[in-house]
């Protein structure tokens, strides 16, 4: 996976759910991809305590459904990035053409 790929596709999961904790946000990940995706809590885990440290998120403590303890994230800087998240698969599919268009010549 492109380095940067997984903070997006949580960010974006996250967005969606409004919180979340990192079982949940792998879960839905993996339901979202197809199952194309496997991706381990501790995988999760690591990419939100480095979204924590640069401010994209923050955790706070909350009871899962069987009533354990879970740190549960959030989106701090939505807002503000949704418009560049929107742009971003066209972004991506004009540098995969241009790719395509310089191996033919």
């Amino acid at each position: 996976m492109l380095q940067g790929s997984l903070d997006l596709m949580i960010l974006r999961t996250l967005d969606k759910m409004g919180t979340g904790q990192t079982y949940g946000i792998a879960s839905q990940l993996e339901q979202t991809s197809g199952d194309q995706l496997n991706l381990n809590p501790g995988t999760i885990y690591a990419a939100l305590i480095g979204l924590e440290q640069h401010g994209w998120t923050h955790a706070s403590w909350g009871r899962t459904e069987n009533s354990r303890e879970a740190k549960y994230y959030a989106i701090t800087k939505r807002d503000e990035e949704r418009e560049r998240w929107r742009q971003m698969p066209g972004v991506i599919e004009r540098l995969l053409a241009e790719e395509q268009s310089s191996c033919r010549v």
